[in-house]
C-alpha cells in the first residue's frame, strides 16, 4: 500500500494535467483528469487508443457520480447493490464539462463506476473529482494485474505510480448502458444474472457497443496468436489449461480446481506470460460460459479476434 504523501503527490500529478498508474479492484489503469482534454490525449496517446473508444469516469461514490450523470431509478438500484466494485453504468451525461467530449468520445452519453480498491478510492477522494483510468497497456494488449506489468506497458508515460499489489479480479468491469432499454455491453465480475436479479432482462449491445470501452475486435490481445477450445497444445503451443491438467512445458492452469473466479484472476497475467515464452501459438481449454465465464470468454474471443 502506498503511503499518503504517495497518494497526495499523485493527486498533485493528475491536477497538473499527468497521467498516473493507478490500481483498482479489476486491473491497473492509466488514469488522468476526466475534464481535461490535454490529460485525457496524452492517455490516448501513451495507450495508442482510439479516439472514437470511450473511456471511464471512476469516482468515489454515488454522489460524485450524480454530478456528472443523470441516474434513474434502475441505474441507483444498480448503484446501490455494486458500489464501490467492478459495475460500470453508461448513462445520460449531466455535466459535459466534468467529463471532457474526448474522454466520452464525443457521445451524449458517459461511462462511470466506482472502484473499490482502497488506493483508488484514497486517490479519488484527495484529488476530489473523476478521473478517466482505461487499463495501463497500450490498446488491444492483455490489461496488466500487477504493478510490474502496468509499468512495464506504460510506465514511462506516467508522472506517478501507485503500486496495489496484484488486483483481486483481474477482468475489467461488466458495463450496462441504462439508455433506455437496459444493455449489457461488457460481461464481467458482475454477472449478467446479478443484475438482472435487480431491474430484469438486459439486451445485447447491438448499436449501443460503441458507447462501452473493450468492444474492438481484436482486443486484449497478445502478439502471439490465440487458439481456443483446445483441449491440449500442439508442438510448438504454449497451453492455458483450466482444471485437472498434466503438467507441461509452457503451460500456466487458469485454475486447477476450475474455479472461475480464479481462472479470471489469472487470465491477462497467464496470456502474458504464455506471450513471453517463445511459443508459436497459446491454445486455451474450454471454459464454461455460465456465470463469471461470458466474460472470460468474452476476453478470449476478443484477444483471438473473434469478436466484433
Amino acid at each position: 500500500m502506498d503511503r499518503p504523501s504517495d497518494i497526495a503527490d499523485a493527486a498533485a500529478a493528475l491536477r497538473a494535467g499527468g497521467l498516473v498508474i493507478l490500481p483498482t479492484e479489476t486491473v491497473y489503469g492509466l488514469a488522468a483528469d476526466a475534464a481535461d482534454p490535454r490529460a485525457v490525449a496524452a492517455v490516448y496517446e501513451a495507450k495508442g487508443r482510439p479516439a472514437f473508444n470511450p473511456l471511464i469516469a471512476h469516482v468515489t461514490d454515488l454522489a460524485m457520480a450524480r454530478r456528472i450523470a443523470r441516474f434513474d431509478p434502475r441505474a441507483e438500484t444498480l448503484a446501490k447493490a455494486f458500489w464501490p466494485g467492478p459495475l460500470t453504468l453508461v448513462l445520460p451525461v449531466a455535466d459535459q464539462a466534468a467529463v471532457c467530449d474526448l474522454a466520452r468520445a464525443g457521445l451524449d452519453s458517459v461511462a462511470v463506476r466506482a472502484p473499490a480498491h482502497p488506493v483508488a478510492q484514497a486517490l479519488l477522494s484527495a484529488f476530489g473529482g473523476p478521473v478517466v483510468a482505461p487499463s495501463a497497456n497500450r490498446s488491444g494488449r492483455p490489461s496488466p494485474t500487477t504493478f510490474a506489468d502496468a509499468v512495464g506497458e506504460t510506465g514511462p508515460s506516467a508522472v506517478s505510480a501507485l503500486d496495489g499489489g496484484p488486483c483481486a479480479i483481474g477482468l475489467e468491469s461488466t458495463v450496462v448502458a441504462l439508455l433506455d432499454r437496459p444493455r449489457l455491453l461488457r460481461p464481467g465480475a458482475i454477472t449478467r444474472a446479478q443484475i438482472e436479479a435487480l431491474i430484469g432482462p438486459l439486451a445485447q449491445a447491438q448499436d449501443d457497443a460503441k458507447r462501452s470501452p473493450g468492444r474492438l475486435a481484436r482486443h486484449y490481445a497478445p502478439d502471439t496468436p490465440v487458439r481456443l477450445d483446445a483441449h491440449a497444445p500442439a508442438a510448438g503451443e504454449a497451453f492455458l489449461a483450466f482444471g485437472p491438467t498434466p503438467a507441461r512445458d509452457r503451460t500456466w492452469n487458469l485454475s486447477p480446481s476450475g474455479d472461475l473466479a480464479e481462472a479470471a484472476a489469472n487470465l491477462f497475467a497467464h496470456l502474458r506470460a504464455a506471450d513471453r515464452s517463445g511459443a508459436t501459438a497459446i491454445a486455451v481449454a474450454p471454459i464454461p460460459e455460465e456465470g463469471l465465464g461470458e466474460a472470460i470468454n468474452d476476453r478470449l474471443r476478443r484477444a483471438a479476434g473473434f469478436v466484433g
